[in-house]
């Protein structure tokens, strides 16, 4: 359907102010423009759009990096779409002429706006990147869910859904990501022990495939192409439009911190806590000590109604934190707790750290070697590896998550760990990606596997198989049927 948003004298403008492309080439593998019109090679005429296809250099510039700053992918064109019609149309162009397509999220806040892919993953080298910002409709809101276009965020979701006492049951930490991206990996939260990954949390998507077919996909209808896209990597389709689960929203959250230095506590008693669900969240979290064993945080909430809290004594009752370590209760409205990283982030940005490379390292563990493993993994953790960043690191019952290709250990318990550094300015990324991939390679031979967002280098064909395990051969059989010309995003590299 065509963008309000987009009108024909915005159009007018941004096409008046550079050159239009008219073809591609594909002998030099350059566009030809009214500027630079071009008689030798095969042209390929651009179809006709409701949006714009630019190439100029300061947008390529912007969709050649991502929120991880690693690496850099200039794609040859980006496309603002105007329509359905044409992301359509790009797919079947890009699959004529040997191009490869992506969406890009642009997630983030005021002119911070980027992929946040942390390792490539939603670039397009010399491809052509989709800016899922025009796709920013929030279409209907109900008291059990909501259907939103791709490139909102959570955060304008969120907001909405609290206009009418809603909210998503799943929030990631940052709520400034484009839903249609975090769904296409997963996207975890507090509650992922509750209700699993927002992933999990979708009713219906409009996803237009690898073979230029806009299909709506729920649990019934296209069932193997719904959970093939949920948490599939952006492998068989482009998601453009997604019906989520909406719930009531609490009033208030009272949010507790638990502070241990004995690992083995801090593991029974994040086991405790997931066992009897007594609270509403929980996350938890390694800091890493100078010169000494680290410090593990048991971050939870309990949401209420009213204005009197919950009795704290009954909530903590059989839990063992460090006596020598405060534990902290803050009470708070729950659009401040959903929104309490707003704060770290702006100070990130103020101290100079968030456009720094960020190495990130997103594993899941099996309950049953997380202490093997962060034994091994602790030399390595240090604050100054962190930066101003911060390594969660939390458990939640595997079969919360439904869809197969949210890649989990084969145990009922699984812990992620979430290494999300943010080092100091001027800081080499080199020595933490080798640590990355050391990590990740002692991992996999505990059983663990890998949440796609990290950073994870020289990943192999071999690494892909034995990630998927027994459903890589329905992995590549579902990426043969709804994309077979292999168009869509190459920057995963899985299918290279």
């Amino acid at each position: 359907m065509p963008n309000p948003n987009l009108t024909r004298r915005t159009l007018l403008t941004t096409t008046a102010t550079t050159a239009l492309i008219t073809a591609y080439n594909t002998t030099t593998r350059t566009w030809a423009t009214t500027n630079t019109p071009t008689t030798h090679g095969h042209l390929s005429p651009i179809p006709t759009l409701d949006g714009t296809l630019t190439t100029d250099t300061t947008t390529l510039t912007e969709f050649s990096h991502d929120f991880g700053r690693l690496t850099t992918n200039t794609p040859h064109a980006v496309l603002k779409p105007g329509s359905d019609q044409d992301i359509i149309k790009i797919i079947n162009y890009a699959r004529r002429n040997g191009l490869k397509v992506a969406m890009n999220g642009r997630s983030g806040t005021d002119n911070d706006l980027e992929s946040h892919s942390n390792y490539g993953q939603a670039s397009t080298n010399g491809g052509i990147s989709i800016d899922a910002r025009t796709l920013n409709r929030i279409h209907t809101i109900t008291p059990t869910n909501a259907t939103v276009d791709a490139g909102v965020t959570w955060a304008q979701l969120t907001d909405a859904a609290l206009n009418q006492g809603l909210t998503p049951p799943c929030l990631t930490d940052y709520l400034h990501l484009s839903i249609g991206g975090t769904i296409s990996i997963g996207g975890i939260g507090n509650t992922v022990q509750k209700h699993g990954l927002q992933a999990d949390t979708v009713e219906s998507i409009d996803i237009i495939t690898g073979t230029g077919h806009l299909l709506t996909a729920t649990p019934t209808k296209n069932r193997d192409l719904f959970h093939a896209a949920l948490a599939g990597a952006g492998q068989f389709g482009i998601i453009i439009r997604a019906t989520v689960k909406l719930i009531p929203a609490p009033q208030r959250a009272l949010v507790f911190n638990l502070y241990y230095n004995n690992l083995t506590t801090y593991l029974t008693d994040q086991q405790t806590i997931l066992n009897d669900g007594r609270f509403h969240t929980q996350i938890g979290e390694i800091i890493p000590q100078h010169d000494t064993t680290p410090l593990y945080k048991i971050e939870t909430a309990t949401y209420y109604n009213g204005t009197t809290p919950p009795n704290p004594t009954p909530l903590l009752t059989g839990l063992n934190p460090n006596p020598n370590q405060t534990t902290t209760t803050t009470d708070q409205t729950y659009r401040e707790y959903t929104y309490r990283a707003d704060t770290w982030t702006q100070n990130l940005k103020n101290l100079g750290y968030w456009n720094q490379p960020k190495p990130w390292l997103s594993l899941f563990l099996p309950a049953t070697q997380a202490a093997n493993f962060i034994t091994y993994a602790t030399p390595l953790l240090t604050p100054e590896t962190l930066g101003q960043g911060l390594l969660l690191f939390y458990p939640f019952p595997t079969n919360k998550l439904t869809h197969p290709y949210a890649i989990t250990p084969n145990e009922p318990t699984t812990y992620l760990f979430d290494l999300l550094t943010f080092p100091h300015p001027d800081t080499n990324p080199t020595t933490q990606l080798t640590h990355n991939r050391t990590l990740y390679d002692h991992a996999t031979t505990l059983g663990a596997k890998r949440y796609l967002v990290g950073a994870i280098p020289h990943m192999t064909p071999t690494d892909w198989k034995n990630h998927y395990g027994p459903q890589w051969n329905n992995l590549t059989n579902t990426k043969h049927k709804y994309d077979p010309t292999h168009t869509l995003t190459p920057g995963q590299n899985i299918f290279p």
